[in-house]
């Protein structure tokens, strides 16, 4: 066994501080505010797993033929979000992508699905009756910085969909750090109606601020919450552990960490919005990237009729 001791950064990232600062450096004015609640609802596995239905939840977006890079390595993609609950068919495989979010590009490509989007190792967790089965339909939850519009509108819509289809505990995985919130949120309105949930997760200091019931935290770089990618080893493992959890979380705010590392290096961790590390030359070519991409962002919510998000205050990745 190895009692080396780990580099002084070998700690989860403390994306709520370094995006606070990030979006300070870039010339934003109030920062934004984040979540918080003091109370949390917890409600156990009505039933045995191998007799519950499981319903899965994500931000990843459909792909979209004509919006630009949306493959391995694309950049930062607004053309690519989608500002309203979407539904498709857990029998079928679906292309999607997290070109719309705010992930670690610099230490990720989002290049295998199956680190962030569980569906096929569900399907084959409930052909082998480890779960009793799934829903008919996943969701897409929109990464919303408004925390309204996530609470009173795409969230009770996510509920309905999971009530419908007689859900008993949902699996939600997050991307970004806005992701983290936005299902955040909604594992908070499922588990108060009777549906209980675990969220897999790779930014614990932002789900742990808002509360959830049960957190399944991947140290890993944020668009990984499922497992590494191109390893089905870990993406077993990540998903074993958050059914175990489910399973066996004795009260709300219960957080299990997964064993797994990213790499044998934890440098990887100092680089996400990390000022320390940033030109003024580069901060600036940010701003403006970040407001070219807001402005996309506000017109395409235009032409599809949602209340949206503007202004600095609400800056932020997602």
């Amino acid at each position: 066994m190895d009692f080396n001791p780990p580099a002084s950064h070998d700690l989860p990232i403390p994306y709520l501080q370094r995006i606070r600062d990030y979006y300070q450096a870039l010339g934003y004015g109030a920062p934004y505010q984040w979540a918080h609640f003091t109370q949390v609802p917890f409600h156990p596995l009505a039933r045995p797993l191998a007799r519950s239905r499981i319903a899965l939840i994500t931000t990843a977006a459909p792909f979209q033929p004509g919006q630009g890079d949306q493959g391995p390595g694309a950049a930062y993609n607004a053309g690519a979000k989608f500002y309203t609950v979407y539904s498709g068919d857990t029998a079928q495989d679906h292309d999607l992508r997290i070109s719309h979010v705010a992930i670690d590009r610099q230490h990720t490509t989002a290049a295998d699905p199956g680190s962030y989007f569980p569906l096929p190792e569900l399907r084959r967790l409930a052909a082998a009756g480890r779960v009793g089965a799934l829903a008919l339909r996943f969701h897409g939850a929109p990464t919303n910085r408004s925390q309204r519009v996530t609470m009173e509108v795409d969230g009770p819509e996510i509920l309905a969909r999971c009530q419908a289809d007689g859900a008993d505990a949902a699996i939600l995985v997050a991307n970004c750090p806005v992701c983290h919130q936005t299902l955040s949120l909604v594992a908070r309105l499922l588990e108060a109606n009777g549906i209980s949930t675990v969220l897999m997760g790779c930014a614990k200091d932002i789900v742990e601020r808002v509360g959830v019931p049960r957190l399944l935290f991947s140290d890993f770089p944020l668009g990984n919450a499922a497992g590494r990618p191109h390893d089905p080893a870990s993406q077993a493992l990540t998903l074993d552990l958050a059914l175990r959890l489910l399973e066996s979380a004795p009260a709300a705010r219960t957080t299990v960490q997964s064993p797994l590392r990213w790499s044998d290096s934890a440098d990887w961790k100092l680089d996400y919005s990390n000022v320390d590390r940033l030109t003024p030359d580069e901060i600036s070519r940010r701003r403006a990237e970040f407001d070219a991409g807001k402005v996309q962002a506000q017109q395409l919510r235009q032409v599809a009729g949602v209340a949206g998000v503007a202004g600095p205050a609400d800056a932020g990745p997602g």
